[in-house]
């Protein structure tokens, strides 16, 4: 059987590449500042990387008991949190250098 090498047809960005516009690395968490609450009551944590992002408790599909509790919102301040905004840039960083 003959093999065959094909490459992939997307490529991903070199370890040394740097897409964020600030230098900061594509690897960077960001982290819990703050919390607030939108115009319909639902949470939105505020982070680190200068993004939003809603934190909701709305089982099955979003399982977030402790955005509830004020102690528990309080613990979590300066924690590190995922940015989908974030990494949704990464990826479509990744794209275009392709």
């Amino acid at each position: 059987m003959q093999k065959n090498d094909e490459r992939s047809s997307l490529t991903k960005a070199a370890r040394e590449c740097d897409p964020t516009p600030d230098k900061r690395p594509a690897t960077a968490t960001a982290h819990l500042l703050d919390f607030r609450q939108d115009e319909h009551g639902d949470w939105v944590a505020v982070l680190s990387c200068g993004h939003t992002q809603h934190v909701r408790h709305r089982p099955p599909w979003q399982n977030r008991d402790w955005i509830l509790d004020p102690a528990q919102r309080q613990a979590r301040l300066g924690c590190p949190f995922p940015c989908g905004w974030c990494a949704r840039e990464r990826s479509n960083d990744e794209f275009k250098e392709a």
